[in-house]
Order: structure tokens, then C-alpha cells, then sequence
């Protein structure tokens, strides 16, 4: 067998990997965001609800972490279009991609973080009932799954070694 049979992958330079990982990052971030920005939107309606002022104490430290981490989750899955913007044509795009991909990571992290937050508050304030954290947790667990496990168990087990 000649190398050429043995070879798998893309015959592409490193400025076509770049154009091609900056595309695919893109279009996973535009989900990401649409999600983001439509539960922050929803979560920055809440404060001015008759209710709000008769939340516990507690209901509404949770509501103001929510928005805050709503909003951090925002900034960073806004943060590689920015990104592009300002580095587009600089002969950068290998060390953006991987800068961009860095921030959509904890993005998503942070997003993890507001949806477990919001499930928590809108739990708390509908039910008061004690299953609530298992519930919470289970949820939670459910995402870490989907959106960790099943896609490092993917890499771990379908990638080649050196790659």
C-alpha cells in the first residue's frame, strides 16, 4: 500500500482548513445564539412582571445570576462574528478560528449554566415542591450528555491517534 492509500482526510492548505473550520464554527454558533438571545430576551421581560416583587429572596438572587450569566453567555457566542469583523483579511484567520472556537466553548458552557439557572428559578416558583433539585439535576445531566459526553465519546473513539 502507497502512502497516497493509506492517506485519509482533506488535501487542503491551511488558509482552505481555516475557511473551511470558520465556516462550520459559524453555522454552530448561529444556533447557539438564536437560543441564547431568545431566552435572554424572555429573561430580561421578567423583572417587570407584577410577580417579581412577590419572589422570595432567594428566587430572585437566582433571576439576577440567570441574567448575568444569560448575558456573559451572549457576549461570548456574539463574540466570534465581532471577531471576524475586526481581524477579516489581517492573514489571521487560523489563529481567529481557534480563538473563536475557545469563545464559543465557554459560551456554551455559560449558556449551560443560564438554561440550569432558569430551570431551576421557574421550577422553584412553580412547583415549591422538594424533587425540584433532582429534577434540576436530572436535566442537567441530560445536557452534559448531549452536548459533552456522547461528542467526546465520538472523538475518543472514531479519531485516529495524532490527530
Amino acid at each position: 500500500m502507497t502512502q497516497q492509500d493509506t492517506r485519509r482526510g482533506r488535501n487542503e492548505t491551511a488558509e482552505e482548513r481555516a475557511d473551511r473550520m470558520w465556516g462550520e464554527l459559524i453555522q454552530e454558533v448561529r444556533v447557539a445564539q438564536t437560543g441564547v438571545q431568545i431566552l435572554f430576551g424572555f429573561l430580561l421581560t421578567v423583572v417587570f412582571q407584577p410577580k417579581y416583587a412577590q419572589l422570595a429572596q432567594v428566587d430572585q438572587v437566582i433571576y439576577i445570576v440567570t441574567v448575568v450569566l444569560g448575558a456573559c453567555a451572549t457576549g461570548a457566542l456574539i463574540g466570534p462574528v465581532s471577531l471576524h469583523r475586526l481581524v477579516s483579511g489581517r492573514r489571521v484567520k487560523p489563529q481567529a478560528v481557534r480563538l473563536a472556537s475557545r469563545m464559543t466553548f465557554v459560551g456554551l458552557v455559560l449558556l449551560l449554566a443560564t438554561m440550569t439557572s432558569s430551570l431551576l428559578l421557574i421550577m422553584r416558583v412553580a412547583t415549591h415542591d422538594g424533587y425540584v433539585p433532582y429534577l434540576v439535576t436530572a436535566v442537567v445531566a441530560w445536557y452534559l450528555t448531549c452536548w459533552y459526553g456522547l461528542p467526546l465519546w465520538a472523538r475518543r473513539k472514531y479519531s485516529r491517534s495524532g490527530d
